[in-house]
């Protein structure tokens, strides 16, 4: 025992010292047994911080400049994170639930369009059909008119054809009207159209200059639409004019006659 009320115990490499004080002074600090809290805080900011997903992406600044608010007050950090990465899960799911809604949307969408395709083809034959069965219904009624001047051929060379060959044209005519078909035959001096005749060339004609002179084949049109336009020629006007020269040149001969006779009297 040493003189300030201490054992020391000696072996044989080491010397131990042991403190005989007071105990209740050799007792350690509570305080500094029990864990910072500011610390906890931090360390559970963290600790949150690390929770988040890699998935998504911080910048260096702006990790260091939370990192500073962390650590100025954890407490309120703590919760902010708590509260993202709450939100975060939220959007996660509700993100799920939109890639859902868009893949049964595009599935939904690609039957729609499938649909579509379907139905177009089905109308394109329903019109197609339409157009054969109308074509039949036509032939079935020129093949007659065809019959009828077939049989007109078939008569002796001796017979006269012409009533046949008229009434035939004539129920031919019928046809064409009943499929809204009309002849396009502008009169001589009618203005020409370039919509519904052909001009095939210009002739010496007594009608006024570019005025239709003659008609060398018909047109046609259905329904308002040109299927063949007119043949016509125009007058290049040389005619008329010939004629406007005869014209005044009688007039005066007939202003001459009275004064000759007057003359042929005062002779006799």
């Amino acid at each position: 025992m040493t003189g300030d009320g201490r054992f020391q115990v000696v072996f044989t490499s080491e010397t131990v010292t042991t403190d005989m004080s007071d105990p209740e002074e050799s007792d350690p600090d509570p305080a500094d047994t029990e864990p910072d809290s500011a610390d906890e805080e931090t360390a559970d900011a963290t600790g949150l911080l690390g929770a988040v997903p890699e998935s998504v992406s911080v910048p260096e600044t702006a990790e260091e400049e939370l990192r500073e608010r962390v650590e100025a007050d954890p407490e309120t950090a703590a919760r902010a994170v708590a509260g993202l990465a709450a939100e975060y899960e939220e959007l996660a799911e509700a993100l799920e639930e939109a890639n859902e809604r868009a893949d049964e949307l595009e599935s939904r969408l690609a039957r729609k369009q499938a649909e579509f395709q379907n139905y177009k083809k089905r109308k394109q034959r329903e019109l197609d059909e339409q157009k054969e069965r109308a074509t039949e219904a036509l032939v079935e009624r020129l093949v007659e008119v065809r019959d009828d001047l077939a049989r007109a051929l078939d008569q002796d060379e001796d017979v006269d054809i012409r009533d046949g060959i008229e009434r035939t044209l004539e129920k031919f005519d019928r046809e064409l009207d009943r499929e809204n078909v009309e002849r396009i035959e502008p009169a001589v001096g009618d203005a020409t159209d370039p919509s519904r005749h052909e001009v095939l060339a210009t002739v010496a004609g007594d009608q006024p200059e570019g005025r239709i002179a003659g008609v060398h084949r018909p047109g046609y049109e259905m329904a308002g639409k040109v299927l063949r336009p007119a043949q016509v020629t125009v007058s290049d006007g040389s005619l008329a004019e010939s004629e406007d020269s005869r014209g005044e040149s009688g007039n005066g001969d007939e202003s001459a006659g009275p004064d000759e006779l007057e003359t042929d009297g005062a002779g006799e």
